[in-house]
């Protein structure tokens, strides 16, 4: 009896680590470009827009955000990267969310690993310019246009 639940519960947890696999592997990828621009004194915003190149075509992005915490200053990031985990263009729109502290003056360069509700996966590089000091909880919102 013993050796019968453990076996099917053996069963059980492999065909779930099967399927488990088939769902990323049929997943796709894209690249993906924005621009943001944000500003803040303690409660901050952003905006800006951008582009998915996936399978091919170009989809436009619009980006938007707020940020509490200790924000002060003005700055403009151009970012660029890859999106995965996607199977449609639409998986990109989304929440995503950061917690995380940082400064810039002049010009900096960074990267940022983000994730939203669909799973999507956004790991994105660039370049920030302006005069941005920050330690707060910030969330970015990506739609399609």
């Amino acid at each position: 009896m013993r050796a019968a639940r453990l076996l099917a519960l053996a069963t059980t947890m492999l065909l779930t680590a099967a399927f488990g696999q088939v769902s990323p592997a049929r997943a796709d990828s894209g690249t993906v470009r924005i621009s943001v621009l944000k500003g803040g004194w303690f409660i901050g915003a952003s905006g800006g827009s951008g582009t998915l190149i996936f399978h091919g075509r170009r989809y436009p992005l619009s980006i938007g955000g707020l940020s509490a915490g200790l924000v002060f200053g003005a700055s403009q990031t151009y970012l660029s990267g890859t999106v995965s985990h996607i199977r449609r263009p639409s998986d990109v729109a989304g929440v995503y969310g950061a917690a995380g502290a940082g400064a810039a003056v002049g010009r900096g360069v960074g990267g940022i690993v983000l994730t939203n509700e669909k799973g999507a996966v956004l790991r994105l590089q660039g370049r920030q310019t302006g005069l941005m000091v920050n330690a707060d909880l910030s969330g970015l919102a990506i739609s399609l246009r």
